[in-house]
């Protein structure tokens, strides 16, 4: 959401991600301070990037200066799927910046081809952690393995 209202102002630039940073940082400070029962975050985290970890970090400590509990979800998708899903009806209404499409699919390509986008085994030693390989699950099916796994079941 982030990105989606700052593209218009600043493209795809390096102010663009860094406003994004900041919002996203101040917006996990706000929440941390409410009784919310859970907060969504996603990220397209690329592993060989030290930056990388450096922002999930500081996300994470605003959460547990708070003792607020983290939960890391990994999903996965080859390629094929990750195209399919990025022209569906629900993204393109939700996310403006992948209404153009050929340049969304470029930068999805690219993303894969320049990072490394899936963790290593063991790579991730959060104590609330899954991977998921969603190539054959829908958005429901994946979110019910989600609750189930970390027993969220009636939060």
């Amino acid at each position: 959401m982030t990105i989606d209202l700052l593209v218009p102002f600043f493209g795809f630039s390096e102010e663009m991600w860094r406003l994004s940073t900041h919002f996203r940082e101040e917006i996990f400070r706000s929440v941390a301070k409410t009784d919310l029962p859970g907060f969504t975050f996603t990220f397209l985290w690329d592993f060989s990037n030290q930056e990388d970890w450096e922002v999930v970090e500081r996300m994470c400590s605003i959460f547990r200066e708070q003792q607020i509990p983290i939960y890391f979800v990994e999903l996965q998708a080859n390629v094929e799927r990750r195209l399919k899903r990025n022209v569906t009806e629900n993204r393109l209404v939700h996310k403006p910046t992948k209404r153009d499409i050929a340049r969304s699919e470029e930068n999805l390509l690219r993303s894969m081809k320049t990072g490394r986008l899936q963790s290593r085994e063991g790579e991730i030693y959060e104590e609330n952690y899954i991977r998921i390989q969603t190539d054959e699950l829908t958005a429901s099916e994946t979110a019910d393995k989600i609750v189930r796994y970390f027993g969220l079941e009636g939060t």
